[in-house]
């Protein structure tokens, strides 16, 4: 009697044994049942290395994605799924809508709910939910529309460099402020200008970068500051606080200060104001420990501890504290 042979797949001359896509599959499943959607997208495509996902592991790894927020992915998914013309058309075709909606992609939503509409492929008892998507896309895409026609708005003039720097820094920064809640694209080079202008306050030129930042907008921008100069572009660019020595300084305190939150209160208020005037450099040219300790004695001096404290840092912080006042250097 001849043994059974099972298949055995390679991939990239690494052998996969029999059984293991499956577990995998199996172990994304119920992940994504017990809402552990990152364990669960790992999962699947660890299997869909080695083979081509069913349309049901393909519809919770869909799933899983839009839960983690990751639109795009989930997208190519549901049209992989509806061109394989899956079982699950109305509950993909529900996901792939919404992740449309969640893309801002309004009319390419309209469209296609239209059409399926138009040509009864719904179920009867599914047209009343689509009727509802459709009506609350055109609300979320009207009033998208009504807050960036407001936006445009905007006297675009008084960000242009020459009247910009006719105003005092204090001034500035409340002008800039006044964009958080607008699309500032429109604005982008008259921004990368403030930024890119030497003159203007270090705090507030900070501030600037990081409406670009926070927007993900795409454009070059040369900053220089505290001897340094670098090209960066702020849809690559993390927030000031999000950066690798802030994190590392930040550790350094927490356990330093665990006993004195006070303390530490004080101090993590004082990194976040110098972190935004420091923008993108941070504390450069110091060592994140250095630094830590450096903010910890600054603290307890200004406590009235008198500390004996590294001079250049000393000086280095204190001039960072009167930027944050919006003083010039």
């Amino acid at each position: 009697m001849t043994k059974r042979k099972h298949d055995v797949i390679k991939h990239n001359n690494i052998v996969v044994f029999p059984g293991t896509v499956q577990a995998l599959i199996r172990e994304g499943h119920m992940f994504a049942e017990n809402h552990q959607y990152d364990k669960a997208v790992a999962s699947f495509e660890k299997a869909f290395m080695y083979e081509m996902g069913d349309e049901f592991a393909l519809s919770a790894y869909a799933f899983a994605l839009y839960e983690l927020k990751d639109y795009d992915k989930a997208k190519n998914v549901c049209e992989q799924l509806l061109a394989m013309g899956t079982t699950l058309y109305v509950e993909v075709m529900e996901l792939y809508i919404t992740v449309c909606m969640q893309l801002k992609e309004y009319n390419q939503v309209e469209t296609l709910i239209t059409t399926l509409l138009e040509e009864n492929v719904l179920p009867n008892d599914q047209i009343e939910k689509f009727e509802r998507l459709k009506n609350l896309n055109r609300e979320v895409s009207n009033n998208l529309a009504k807050k960036e026609q407001a936006h445009y708005l905007i006297e675009t003039q008084e960000y242009e460099l020459l009247q910009f720097c006719a105003l005092t820094p204090n001034e500035q920064s409340i002008r800039l402020h006044r964009l958080i809640d607008t699309n500032v694209r429109q604005l982008k080079v008259a921004l990368k200008a403030i930024i890119e202008c030497s003159t203007i306050h270090p705090f507030v030129r900070s501030l600037a970068l990081i409406l670009l930042v926070e927007q993900e907008v795409a454009i070059d921008v040369t900053v220089s500051k505290f001897n340094h100069t670098k090209t960066i572009n702020p849809a690559h660019l993390t927030l000031p606080n999000q950066l690798s020595q802030y994190e590392e300084i930040k550790n350094i305190v927490e356990n330093k200060l665990e006993q004195d939150p006070s303390t530490l209160e004080m101090v993590q208020y004082l990194m976040a104001k110098h972190a935004i005037v420091t923008y993108p450099f941070e504390w450069q040219p110091f060592e994140a420990e250095d630094v830590a300790y450096g903010y910890i004695d600054f603290v307890l001096s200004m406590l009235g501890n008198v500390q004996e404290m590294d001079d250049e840092i000393s000086e280095f912080l204190q001039m960072l504290e009167k930027l944050t006042e919006l003083h010039s250097l």
